[in-house]
């Protein structure tokens, strides 16, 4: 797999989450041969669009997405310009608030990280290992982020 890059900017509306992972998938779809696993794409996928979403809810509206393929990993970068990091929190069971992105993201990834930026804003930067399974419990929830 050689290395590739993507670089796609979104601001919030009805489709922007599903633009994103649209774009994710066209990515892993065109890095050739040997191509990333099933599994691992769709982790890939899920970690976009849990980070768009947090991006464009905590941040301001907008965001920036980087994809980045290496022989061994997938870094996926998600830029905003909001000033609060992700942090773990209960899960809201009831009132619809979330709380279940950040931890899964972290579950998912390979390392996070998390990077302020000298001009505002931070970027998230989890990376997902190019060929390794998620977890059989996970997979519910992927496949139900993914349609």
């Amino acid at each position: 797999m050689d290395t590739m890059s993507l670089n796609m900017a979104t601001v919030r509306s009805a489709t922007s989450v599903a633009d994103a992972r649209g774009s994710a998938r066209d990515f892993l779809n065109g890095l050739g041969r040997p191509a990333i696993a099933p599994e691992a794409a769709y982790t890939v996928v899920l970690v976009v669009s849990e980070l768009v979403t947090n991006a464009l809810r905590h941040g301001d509206g907008t965001c920036t997405l980087d994809l980045t393929a290496h022989p061994d990993r997938i870094e996926v970068a998600v830029h905003d310009r909001g000033p609060q990091v992700p942090r773990m929190r209960t899960p809201d069971l009831n009132g619809g608030t979330g709380g279940f992105g950040w931890p899964m993201v972290n579950r998912l990834a390979r390392a996070t990280a998390v990077t302020h930026q000298t001009a505002g804003g931070k970027t998230v930067a989890p990376s997902s290992p190019a060929s390794t399974r998620p977890e059989p419990a996970m997979a519910p929830q992927l496949l139900h982020h993914l349609r």
